[in-house]
């Protein structure tokens, strides 16, 4: 039966439950051990898929087509765990889940409470984790912060959980802040006792606390917290604040975060160490080679988890190529086709990431027209694809007024349209083409050259597709298609022939990339920008 590691945040939001979360599996796993992970979010929401980046930031999309929150990129990318939308639970899929067994009558009459049947289903949900693929440790991380009311019937559910399964079977681990005080030039432990006692007030007893604090933390502090939470003073463990979020395993592992989890959780195993990931990744980190700059022409821009999982693949690029990546942001509506020059002044690459809508579209369109003219690397992903072919029929092929479907419906030249199964789409929710898909890349290409091989599979979010009535015309232009659906009537990559490096994918590879494994096209993309700046 697999074990349990209950995560939970206090006293602030966005402390890094995600990282903590990847990084315990991280360690877990370089003890031998194989670990899953969930994520509980508190939002009623079935999924993120509808919402708005501005407010949650970007959907993070699983082989099989869930839309699921950007912690479980974290997961993806520190750990060898294969995700699916069993691995993201939200307030919305266990109440829709629990309402539509109350219509068809599964309760026999019952009031249906709270508790126990909210609970249950969350209870079923996390089990249903540990059962499937054998884990031996399953990481649960408990989204919003303690005294969230609207996080109680996940709290109570790993309650119940723990008191059914017993203390050797499941732990819980609270990330807690100990704030820094520069005035007082002190550390703080009254925040994190608060949040411990309100844990303890639902019945939780943390074995273990992760204190975030942006200053080392004395020994006479750590017996303070333990003493006032309740905890071995050895279980107060520091999680001080790091240039990269790659460190944090290193940090865990030397305070001896995984041999403490398996004494709680009565598990033995060899001495495994982290000699490979601090090589391989944290080390290039510190002392790159080379470097470049690399601009995102995004539309949402101004919040730095719209596009999470694009800023790291860049690193992963980076760390490939022995350089340090350093990322401008440049908001679309800012691009201008009088002063795209000095926006993009000393930058070796420009990536234009997905999104949706019209708003900042002509932004994107010049910001491609001058890596096109200009000879900077390009890398466009999903709408980063389509506003290059709309940026190449207007330009390249003169045909004026060319659009997709969605920013101008009665454009005369429709280059994007929409998905044929999609127009009898009405309900928005899970409705994209979502998920991995194969793709058939043509030998000649710059995408088979990356991929070294001619059939690959990737993750897919959009509604929207090229056009292929314009192919030939385009083609007579100098678009290549490099990568088609195994059919051929969707086109998945483009690229220019002449060109020193251009690509465009309808796919999202961000996905797929991990800092010991950059995926191809970032390590190409970055490869080129460190070769034509």
């Amino acid at each position: 039966m697999a074990k349990y590691i209950f995560v939970t945040g206090g006293v602030v939001s966005s402390l890094g439950k995600g990282i903590a979360c990847a990084s315990i599996g991280k360690i877990l796993e370089a003890r031998g051990f194989k670990v899953n992970l969930i994520k509980c979010d508190p939002y009623i929401n079935v999924d993120p898929g509808t919402m708005n980046p501005f407010q949650h930031g970007e959907v993070y999309v699983t082989d099989d087509g869930a839309e699921t929150d950007l912690d479980l990129g974290h997961y993806e990318r520190f750990t060898h765990a294969k995700l699916t939308r069993d691995n993201n639970i939200t307030t919305g899929k266990i109440y829709f889940s629990v309402i539509s067994k109350e219509r068809r009558g599964d309760y026999l009459g019952k009031t249906v409470q709270v508790v126990p049947h909210i609970t249950d289903e969350i209870k079923t949900s996390i089990k249903k984790v540990g059962e499937t693929g054998r884990p031996d440790i399953v990481i649960v991380e408990i989204g919003g912060t303690v005294g969230d009311i609207e996080s109680l019937p996940f709290l109570e559910a790993i309650r119940q959980l723990k008191q059914e399964m017993g203390s050797a079977c499941a732990i819980n681990v609270h990330l807690t802040l100990v704030p820094y005080i520069r005035s007082a030039q002190e550390i703080k432990t009254k925040p994190t006792q608060h949040s411990v006692g309100k844990l303890r007030e639902i019945g939780i007893q943390p074995e273990i606390l992760l204190c975030r604090s942006e200053k080392p933390i004395e020994q006479d502090v750590k017996q303070k917290i333990a003493l006032f939470c309740n905890v071995c003073e050895d279980a107060v463990v520091e999680a001080l604040d790091v240039q990269s979020i790659y460190e944090v395993p290193l940090m865990y592992k030397n305070d001896g975060l995984d041999d403490l989890i398996l004494n709680f959780l009565q598990l033995s195993s060899k001495k495994g160490d982290l000699k490979d990931w601090s090589g391989r990744v944290v080390n290039v980190l510190k002392n790159p080679a080379t470097a470049c700059r690399i601009a995102v022409v995004g539309k949402y821009i101004t919040l730095q988890d719209a596009y999470k999982s694009i800023y790291e693949a860049l690193v992963h690029g980076g760390i490939a190529n022995a350089a340090r990546v350093e990322i401008v942001k440049i908001d679309s509506e800012d691009v201008k086709a009088h002063k795209t020059s000095a926006l993009f002044c000393g930058v070796d690459g420009i990536l234009v990431p997905g999104g949706f809508g019209y708003r900042g579209i002509e932004g994107k369109i010049n910001a491609i027209e001058f890596a096109r003219k200009e000879g900077i690397p390009y890398f466009g992903i999903c709408l980063g694809m389509q506003t290059a072919v709309i940026e190449f029929a207007r330009n390249a092929c003169a045909l004026k007024g060319a659009n997709s479907t969605e920013f101008d419906p009665k454009t005369p030249y429709p280059v994007i349209s929409l998905l044929e199964e999609q127009k009898s789409v009405r309900i928005k929710g899970a409705s994209m083409r979502l998920g991995a898909y194969p793709c058939r890349l043509a030998p000649a290409s710059r995408a088979h050259a990356a991929y070294r091989r001619g059939l690959i599979s990737e993750r897919h979010r959009h509604r929207y597709e090229f056009n292929r009535d314009f192919k030939k015309i385009m083609e007579k232009r100098g678009l290549r298609i490099a990568g088609a659906s195994p059919s051929g009537e969707l086109v998945e990559i483009v690229e220019l022939k002449d060109h020193p490096w251009f690509v465009a994918v309808q796919f999202h590879p961000e996905f797929k990339s991990r800092p010991d494994g950059a995926h191809p096209l970032f390590r190409e993309f970055i490869r080129a920008a460190i070769e034509n700046r």
